[in-house]
């Protein structure tokens, strides 16, 4: 069974200071991705999807040549040098290759060559089978807003750069579990992807359901100006330490407004540009946030405060960060510059065509 995770109460009580944020508050679902072994019958992230044997596995028909980063490497590849690192961070007077580990990299050097030199296109400029990057079982995330009958939403990816903002192509997918007879065991796989960070590690979740306050850019001005005063800090009484004295705002972001990680709902996290609202491009319903996918979990330093109580000692372990093998970053997916996928739906029709922008 997997371990239950939870937040630490955050360090102040947002609404006690600052009661005209109480509105604002939105419900949101962390889902606390971590490695293990899904099953079809589990929510999941990079997890096997229940997939009905009669349906097509979606592709990308794309051409992906002019989008090559320069890196290819079959997805079997980086799972196998995954498991590599680990085993390495482990027991750091083991070997550098096992000859396990040197039988499975030719054979899958050896498939890869074999493609390769058929007398068929480039592997990128083919049909890519999309991988998958999320199960979500209505069960276990009730905040899910599915069209009548589904109880179930599938998240894939192209695991290719996309124009215009270089990140995966995505595709959602509902359904009803119990429509599904006969399952899908062995979906295809992409040829190589162009980036590591495009196949997620298969991951359990033990959903917690908190509670979301927006992202100072996303508050008006006046509210804005309201968070930066150190005076309404200091006349309600927070423990706030006076070396933000400067920058309340900053305490804010950090340690109070948007979950970080993988999360459903809730707020989104801003940086690389301002807030800008997204349209549905069917009825021009204003889009909402359905899923935040994370490069972290939670952020160094100071954002080490989001980390689980489960999670506090391995989040200040120096030595756990080496080798790959970051707590913060169980799912070795890695969207942008680190940073953050979100997808946004249509609150009238969540079958209407959904948007992705990277943060």
């Amino acid at each position: 069974m997997a371990v239950e995770r939870t937040t630490p109460p955050r360090p102040v009580d947002v609404s006690a200071v600052f009661p005209e944020l109480a509105p604002l508050a939105r419900p949101a679902v962390r889902l606390h991705p971590r490695p293990g072994s899904p099953t079809v019958a589990d929510s999941s992230v990079g997890g096997p999807l229940l997939w009905p044997a009669g349906e097509p596995w979606p592709h990308c028909e794309a051409s992906h040549l002019h989008l090559d980063s320069g890196f290819r490497q079959p997805p079997a590849d980086v799972r196998l040098e995954r498991r590599m690192r680990a085993r390495r961070h482990a027991d750091h007077s083991g070997p550098a290759v096992t000859p396990a580990e040197e039988t499975a990299r030719e054979r899958i050097a050896a498939a890869y060559a074999e493609r390769l030199e058929a007398d068929s296109p480039e592997p990128a400029d083919c049909p890519v089978p999309l991988l998958p990057v999320a199960q979500l079982y209505l069960r276990d995330i009730p905040l899910l807003w599915p069209p009548g009958g589904a109880d179930l939403l599938q998240v894939l990816w192209c695991p290719y750069d996309h124009d215009p903002d270089n990140k995966p192509s995505t595709a959602l997918f509902w359904r009803s579990a119990t429509d599904v007879a006969d399952i899908l065991t062995t979906p295809p796989e992409p040829y190589e992807v162009n980036y590591e960070g495009y196949v997620p590690e298969p991951c359990t979740l033990t959903p917690e359901a908190t509670t979301d306050y927006p992202n100072s850019l996303d508050l008006s001005p006046r509210m804005r100006l309201m968070v930066e005063d150190w005076n309404r800090w200091q006349a309600a009484g927070a423990d706030v330490d006076s070396s933000y004295a400067a920058y309340p705002r900053e305490y804010y972001d950090i340690h109070l407004a948007e979950a970080p990680g993988w999360k459903v709902g809730g707020w989104p996290p801003w940086g690389r540009t301002d807030p800008y609202h997204r349209y549905c491009t069917v009825c021009d319903a204003h889009m909402v946030p359905l899923l935040t996918i994370a490069s972290f979990e939670w952020d160094g330093g100071e954002g080490r405060s989001w980390a689980p109580r489960q999670d506090a000692e391995a989040s200040i372990a120096a030595d756990s960060r080496c080798c790959g093998q970051s707590p913060s970053r169980p799912t070795k997916v890695e969207v942008g510059s680190t940073d953050n996928m979100q997808i946004y739906v249509c609150p009238t029709s969540p079958e209407h065509p959904h948007t992705d922008l990277i943060q």
